[in-house]
């Protein structure tokens, strides 16, 4: 099967596949402070790390959603990993809530504060990043014109990070932290729980 994103055969792939071919995704469980002082806490499907030196990371908004504007209008945001013990959580702070509100205590989650950033971090995750805005991108299309999702950028300025994950080797037992993540459709997770090495060829 060849389709163009814009026509394929939706008797064949009612639903778009698109979500389900770059899968599964690192979840953005993004966290910011809004100018009123009300912290909020949501979980975005399309984010990842594009750097390590210096540690950047990048979310997207699918308009400017609270946690997108938060950060542009603050320079600041906090990505917390959301693992499978935090699923139910995490997924109860993408309701839309009013400006007024915080997902933290709609959750159950407890705001722990940060060192360099003004925005909370999710007390209960085992990993959290510190991050400053670098850059903020409104995508475009292939024609060129601006389309409704931005992609904000952060550098790591601070990492907080649970002890008890730290093997004796140094390394950070990933897999002990069941990372969840996205699948291809709305309703679909995974979670991170096998690992496998390869040697990389000299």
């Amino acid at each position: 099967m060849f389709y163009e994103p814009g026509a394929r055969d939706t008797a064949a792939l009612p639903h778009d596949p698109f979500k389900a071919f770059v899968a599964p995704r690192p979840i953005g469980w993004v966290s910011t402070l809004g100018e009123d002082g009300v912290p909020n806490l949501a979980p975005y499907s399309f984010f990842n790390a594009v750097a390590d030196r210096p540690p950047i990371v990048m979310f997207s908004s699918t308009g400017m959603k609270d946690s997108a504007s938060n950060a542009i209008t603050s320079g600041e945001f906090v990505w917390n990993l959301a693992t499978y013990p935090l699923r139910e959580q995490m997924n109860l702070t993408s309701a839309s809530l009013s400006h007024d509100e915080s997902e933290f205590a709609f959750a159950g989650l407890t705001e722990a504060p940060s060192r360099i950033v003004a925005p909370p971090r999710v007390a209960e995750s085992p990993v959290s990043l510190e991050c400053r805005v670098t850059q903020v991108v409104q995508l475009a299309d292939v024609a060129g014109a601006p389309v409704e999702r931005w992609m904000v950028l952060g550098q790591v300025v601070g990492v907080h990070l649970d002890d008890s994950f730290i093997l004796p080797d140094g390394r950070v037992d990933t897999i002990a932290m069941r990372p969840v993540l996205r699948g291809g459709y709305l309703d679909e997770y995974t979670v991170a729980d096998n690992l496998f090495r390869m040697t990389r060829p000299h």
